[in-house]
């Protein structure tokens, strides 16, 4: 049976900016959001705005609002409980907010392990901890492969190991990491894996419980919604920390003890919307089953169409004389996700993205916040590299576009 694919039309048709003829290929920084998202911020704001926890009929509509937003986004996540999502402002807020509760219970001679291929949102917090005597060890990229090396991880790996650092896919590479794994090793040790899922989140199902992690992070805003994000925290672990909040708020008030000030209302709501567009894509492919298999059969045909574009564009830069793509060369088997880097012998990355601007075409140049990366591959000579991010809801003819302005750009 020929596996189903999606309808583009009915797909752009939810995503309003994409009207304005604009070619959107730095979906990577932020994708574009669902009319259905918007809606039901503004419906809200405009006829639930009030504080929670009251009494009175409308703060208990507003309530239950927000709580069956966060029981979607448990569902979409895996997650056994939905009182294990903490959400709040972006994923770099939140990860501060966990090593923030981590600090605590951590002894000096205690040791974390962060990658140098992660943005340095799930780095530079727990570098931090170095304050407090913690040893922070580098798991480095090997620099021919680009992967990150089982092999090096062991190495680092020891009984004063407290937590392990990384990211699910890189946003510089593209390289979808074996976090399962990496888990297993960490878990064999005493330790605890923190996965940084922004990258993948747009691409992949996220499925906590699968990952092996015992905390996963991700921001809604590349995935066709709001400036928002989630913290998923296996429940034994979220109810060891202490609370963050008021000092009224105790350990076991969860998750609210870490989120101060409480959840954005309308965000948290509107995120639901992502939820149910994923169902309705499922629903719309044949898909059986529950809300999560909805889901993943949406995101298996994501995968399909967007290994297509990919493949477009990596085919074209591995027939360019002079350019490097940084990252994997071809699509294969779920290894990489639709965020393709690349730089060009003798051009700075900005001047063949300025070319590119042209063209009303948004793609991106620098280091997007993996500095560490750009730097061990000593790519800052470049000004960093030019990211051609996908989502979804591209097209054929948008990399036919892009692939011609490239074509002027690098020369």
């Amino acid at each position: 049976m020929t596996p189903a694919t999606l309808d583009l039309a009915r797909i752009r048709s939810e995503f309003p900016a994409l009207a304005a003829g604009t070619v959107f290929l730095d979906n990577a920084g932020g994708s574009q959001v669902l009319a259905r998202v918007a809606d039901r911020v503004r419906d809200y704001l405009l006829h639930d705005n009030v504080q929670l926890g009251a009494s009175y009929a409308a703060s208990q509509q507003a309530g239950e609002r927000v709580l069956s937003a966060r029981r979607a986004v448990a569902e979409m996540v895996h997650s056994a409980h939905d009182d294990e999502v903490v959400m709040g402002p972006s994923t770099t807020a939140l990860i501060g907010t966990l090593v923030e509760a981590q600090r605590p219970g951590l002894r000096p001679g205690d040791e974390v392990v962060v990658t140098e291929s992660d943005h340095e949102a799930n780095i530079g917090a727990w570098v931090r901890l170095a304050d407090a005597g913690v040893v922070v060890r580098t798991w480095r990229v090997d620099v021919d492969s680009l992967n990150l090396r089982l092999q090096d991880l062991d190495a680092l790996l020891g009984p004063r190991t407290k937590w392990v650092a990384m990211t699910q896919a890189s946003n510089i590479l593209g390289t979808v990491n074996p976090v399962a794994e990496v888990a297993r090793r960490a878990h064999a040790v005493g330790a605890r894996l923190c996965v940084d899922a922004v990258a993948y989140a747009p691409h992949r199902l996220v499925d906590v419980q699968a990952s092996g992690a015992d905390a996963v992070v991700f921001s809604f805003y590349k995935v066709f919604g709001p400036h928002y994000a989630v913290m998923w925290v296996q429940r034994e672990l979220l109810l060891s920390l202490p609370s963050l909040n008021h000092f009224f708020i105790g350990p076991e008030v969860i998750p609210y003890k870490l989120q101060r000030g409480n959840v954005n209302y309308e965000l948290s709501y509107g995120c639901a919307g992502i939820v149910d567009y994923l169902r309705d894509v499922g629903t719309e492919l044949g898909a059986v089953g529950d809300g999560r298999a909805h889901m993943q059969a949406a995101f298996d045909a994501i995968a399909r169409h967007e290994d297509a574009l990919a493949e477009q564009v990596l085919q074209w830069l591995r027939g360019r004389r002079g350019v490097r793509i940084i990252g994997l060369p071809s699509v294969t088997a779920g290894e990489r996700v639709p965020t393709i880097s690349f730089v060009a012998e003798g051009q700075p990355s900005e001047a063949i993205v300025r070319r590119v601007d042209a063209h009303g075409i948004g793609i991106r140049f620098g280091d997007f916040y993996a500095r560490r990366l750009i730097e061990a591959l000593g790519l800052q000579a470049y000004g960093g590299v030019v990211r051609v991010s996908i989502a979804h809801y591209n097209t054929a003819e948008e990399i036919d576009r892009l692939l011609g302005a490239l074509e002027e750009a690098v020369a």
